[in-house]
């Protein structure tokens, strides 16, 4: 019998793996790793969200994928309070399992297949390209999205703030680029899951009407509890917009089975109507951002971008692995721009996700 193609074939060398080598060299610190590689929160869980978990605990019986009428209620109550988004009602929200899963799967679920063409900006989050792979459409690079060749192109992906620059896009920027999905049929799918940690910018959704109009129509945001709320181990994150989209999308995770834990429901309702740990959260990592930022630019780097989400955009106009190798020496480990498109071959991410002891010893470190 044949064996069938391995679906893992069609997918790049996970990149992450490429850094462990450095890792244990940073590690072998006398002083330990400072890692600023991953952007994954070391803060605690707010009591607030907490609570509602434990008390949710006890639910034995299967949740539902469409999420319960609370937690419905509450990611349209933040949208209208925190994007200025108008009239979102219950058929144009839908909770998912981590925005990651869904960035992977939404060209499958979306029905792509060879021949279909997913677009993404060309220094980006790596799984947008891993989407388009999953379903066996061509991912295309692009600098500007209206520059892109609309013919095949199913699913056009913007992210602002973006991962790994932290540019943002403003309203402008983003209604022609709405316009231009709308006029040539390409669904447009705007990754916000920094939209809460903007520092020189005030970054806007694509669900604002000063972006889409008074329609949804062709526009879904992708929104995560993880970064905002210290909640990545919860798996909690959500869609808002088109309702024909996600009406289609909740049909097919039924079938999949694609249900949020009714426990994780209960406290992402908790998360969304709680505005002041979100505030505490936003004054750790701007100190936390002001002291890398001016120990990086006292050690010779220059930051370009950067002017929103959890990471600093840095170069030293060097190959980004050298920089990589030599931070990594000085027991200081970032992640190398090339993980986000060969654009980024001459930057490093330097993450915000570290504690307030760990961020003082790298600067230490960097002074040194």
């Amino acid at each position: 019998m044949p064996t069938p193609p391995s679906l893992s074939s069609r997918l790049p060398v996970f990149p992450w793996d490429r850094l462990e080598p450095y890792k244990a060299t940073a590690a072998d610190h006398p002083g330990g790793i400072v890692d600023l590689s991953v952007g994954t929160p070391v803060d605690p869980v707010p009591e607030v969200i907490q609570r509602a978990l434990a008390d949710a605990s006890d639910r034995p019986g299967y949740p539902t994928v469409w999420g319960t009428p609370e937690l419905r209620d509450a990611i349209t109550g933040w949208c209208a309070r925190r994007l200025g988004a108008r009239g979102l009602g219950p058929a144009e929200v839908l909770p998912v399992v981590g925005s990651k899963e869904l960035v992977a799967w939404l060209p499958v679920q979306l029905g792509l297949r060879p021949g279909d063409r997913v677009a993404f900006p060309r220094l980006a989050y790596p799984t947008y390209e891993v989407g388009a792979r999953l379903a066996g459409a061509e991912p295309v690079a692009y600098d500007d999205p209206r520059d892109v060749d609309p013919e095949g192109l199913r699913l056009l992906w913007l992210n602002s703030p973006s991962n790994p620059t932290g540019r943002v896009l403003d309203a402008d920027v983003l209604r022609a680029t709405v316009a231009w999905a709308r006029e040539h049929g390409v669904l447009l799918f705007s990754d916000e899951c920094y939209l809460e940690l903007g520092w020189e910018a005030d970054p806007v959704s694509v669900l604002h009407p000063d972006v889409c109009g008074e329609s949804h129509e062709g526009v879904v945001a992708v929104h995560s509890l993880s970064k905002r709320s210290n909640l990545a181990g919860y798996r909690a994150a959500f869609l808002a917009g088109d309702a024909g989209v996600l009406g289609e999308l909740l049909a097919i995770r039924k079938h999949g089975g694609m249900m949020v834990p009714a426990p994780v429901q209960a406290a992402t309702v908790a998360a969304l109507n709680d505005d002041a740990h979100v505030a505490e959260q936003r004054l750790r990592y701007a100190a936390r951002r002001d002291a890398l930022r001016a120990a990086l630019e006292k050690s010779g780097f220059r930051i370009e971008h950067s002017e929103a989400s959890l990471y600093l955009w840095a170069t030293r106009d060097e190959p980004c692995w050298e920089t990589v190798a030599d931070l990594a020496g000085r027991g200081v480990l970032v992640a190398p721009g090339d993980f986000y498109g060969p654009a980024g071959d001459r930057f490093v991410r330097v993450a915000l996700t570290a504690t307030d002891e760990r961020v003082a010893e790298a600067v230490r470190r960097l002074a040194a």
